[in-house]
């Protein structure tokens, strides 16, 4: 990674003695791959502490109420509602935002390229939840179809950082984009599929909160603390409405702007105009000194966008703390054997297992045959099917539509068959790529 002091050689901007210890865990945190192992650990001590005699301490500590009461108002939940409900919105705001990205500039903007990815997602969602109904029918956990349907980006990341170069460019970028279009999928089913009872005039409130946003955008108002004050007033009115609070983050992800409001020729021009004014002798007028240099920086940081900007901060805290804090409090499960014979569990598994590589597998074929889309350069059937595979790692929105739609010893059962199901896509498909992608050339060999 370059230092990003330094615009070029000998044009460096002081360092500081506390940057020696930040850079390297500043470096760290922005390899996205890196987040997934800090997923796993995360999943394996809530596994170890749940399977233990600490067991009932640990998960008892999640049902603690934190809240504030006002008077006869009581906002007191537990605090596992808290991460699911209040963090995770943080979460489904950089989800809004990595959609918004790739519908605006991404791989998600021209119908022609997207065709693919969105059909592979669509049978990627499709086959799972008929899947996991057939085998559920009209039980009590039926409820939980949506459960196999959501793909984990962030494992997904990791299993192909681990296999390098091996796989092809196409079919990262595809599993990529398809798991993009997959998190489309989960908001609209978290939505629709597990809102029982909404509530009109907080809706009508969150949705006020919505339209200030959007008129404070077009005046120009650039404050993140004005912006993050009218977000918290949205995700209090969805989640007083009874439409699930992340909603709220996806829809404020979504309407952040994607475009810089001052281009790079602007920019560059403005530095010229600047580089002559600091030669001249009216550099020495202090206040103009100061105004120059803070139009400087205003114009330095509206070349990068809003949702660039946001992104890139919120990334790492979202991917090395909320994440691995939602799986902390919620893969806690205990181990029994006859947990994954469970009727849910199974289904579960065939569902991430089975319905995951088939549905994209069809969705895919009837998009090609149709002249919809075309597959990747150097990507065959054979590859997208493994590719399939391992995108039945489910686990985090996985583990999340479980906690809606299920509880007690449903859940439970749930949660056993999301960690065997996502695992074994994750060896299964991690080997057969590995073994259906073409072996690197050595370096200097045409």
């Amino acid at each position: 990674m370059e230092d990003p002091t330094c615009i070029a050689p000998g044009v460096c901007l002081p360092t500081r003695p506390v940057q020696r210890f930040i850079d390297p865990v500043a470096r760290f945190m922005h390899v996205e791959a890196t987040s997934g192992i800090a997923l796993l650990a995360a999943t394996a001590a809530a596994l170890a502490l749940a399977n233990s005699p600490a067991a009932d301490p640990f998960l008892a500590f999640w049902k603690t109420p934190v809240g504030l009461r006002f008077g006869s108002v009581d906002f007191v939940h537990s605090l596992r509602h808290w991460v699911n409900d209040g963090l995770m919105a943080i979460f489904f705001f950089v989800v809004g935002l990595e959609v918004k990205r790739e519908i605006v500039v991404g791989e998600l903007r021209e119908l022609r390229q997207a065709a693919l990815p969105i059909a592979a997602a669509l049978g990627g969602m499709a086959a799972p939840a008929l899947i996991y109904r057939l085998l559920q029918g009209d039980g009590p956990a039926a409820r939980g179809w949506g459960i196999p349907m959501a793909t984990d980006i962030a494992f997904v990341v990791g299993c192909l950082a681990i296999l390098g170069p091996r796989v092809p460019r196409g079919l990262r970028v595809l599993l990529l984009s398809l798991a993009i279009a997959d998190d489309i999928g989960a908001i609209l089913v978290i939505a629709v599929g597990y809102t029982a009872e909404v509530h009109l005039l907080p809706l009508a409130g969150a949705a006020a909160g919505v339209v200030l946003i959007l008129l404070l955008t077009r005046a120009g108002v650039r404050s993140l603390l004005v912006f993050a004050l009218i977000g918290a007033a949205v995700w209090l009115g969805f989640h007083e409405s009874g439409v699930h609070a992340t909603i709220a983050g996806v829809i404020l992800g979504l309407i952040t702007p994607a475009r810089p409001l001052i281009g790079r020729r602007l920019l560059a021009g403005f530095l010229e105009a600047t580089g002559a004014y600091m030669q001249g002798d009216d550099w020495k007028d202090s206040r103009r000194r100061y105004q120059l240099t803070v139009s400087l920086r205003r114009a330095a940081r509206e070349t990068v966008s809003p949702l660039e900007r946001i992104e890139t901060v919120l990334h790492p805290w979202v991917s090395f703390g909320i994440m691995p804090l939602f799986a902390f409090a919620n893969a806690g499960v205990t181990l029994q054997a006859g947990g994954f014979t469970d009727p849910v569990a199974l289904a579960v598994i065939a569902g991430l297992g089975l319905g995951k590589p088939v549905g994209i597998f069809m969705f895919s074929g009837v998009a090609f045959m149709t002249g919809l889309a075309r597959l990747p350069e150097g990507v065959s059937w054979r590859m997208l099917c493994a590719g399939g595979v391992l995108s039945g790692i489910g686990f985090t929105m996985s583990l999340f539509i479980a906690g809606l739609a299920l509880e007690g010893a449903a859940l439970e059962a749930a949660k056993i068959g999301i960690l065997t199901g996502s695992f074994g896509c994750a060896v299964v498909g991690m080997v057969l790529l590995r073994w259906l992608s073409p072996r690197p050339a050595p370096a200097g060999e045409v």
